[in-house]
């Protein structure tokens, strides 16, 4: 009786296996929004790590985690590193790649805890007849651990509702900013 328990078991742990190394382990999520300014409104929002405060939908989940600025103030090589106590935005860094004023915003995005990921997640602004059309995305391999824990949560679902709420919020403060101090060049 013991051996079939035990190839039983065998068998269960290699199902899981098996059923896990197949899983995808490239990911892309993404997520758009139309904010009614100029792309420069928009694009000076991401491209400042320090305005994230203000629309980052992760900013609100722990209001005492430690934050460091490095680098210039924006554009590439400024960077972000946060470490919360708390358990819910772990520990990691940000550093912006490279821009493409008033288009695209490229960002390096490395998770320390819970789980270690390195990401790249893109900004992009596209000038519309009815303001821009910002589109946030993240793409990812996942290993081994990430791919076992895309069975029980879907990350674009969870991850791309954060993106959803993060983009509501840029929109507030791009239109709110337009509004009170248009930027250069910007007529609305």
């Amino acid at each position: 009786m013991a051996g079939k328990i035990v190839i039983a078991l065998v068998v269960v742990v290699a199902t899981f296996f098996i059923v896990v190394a197949t899983r995808p382990a490239e990911f892309h999520i993404e997520r758009s929004i139309l904010v009614g300014t100029p792309p420069a409104v928009a694009f000076s929002q991401v491209n400042d790590l320090h305005a994230w405060a203000a629309w980052s939908p992760w900013e609100k989940l722990d209001p005492k985690m430690e934050r460091i600025y490095g680098g210039p103030a924006a554009g590439p090589g400024s960077s972000y590193a946060w470490k919360s106590e708390s358990g819910k935005v772990g520990q990691g860094r940000m550093t912006i790649e490279t821009v493409d004023p008033p288009a695209r915003v490229i960002v390096k995005l490395e998770f320390i805890k819970p789980f270690a990921a390195t990401n790249t997640v893109t900004f992009r602004f596209e000038d519309t007849t009815a303001g821009t059309k910002v589109t946030w995305a993240m793409d990812g391999r996942n290993g081994f651990m990430g791919q076992a824990f895309s069975l029980l949560m879907n990350m674009d679902k969870t991850v791309g509702g954060d993106f959803e709420r993060g983009l509501v919020g840029l929109k507030a403060v791009a239109e709110a900013a337009a509004k009170s101090a248009p930027v250069p060049g910007t007529a609305l």
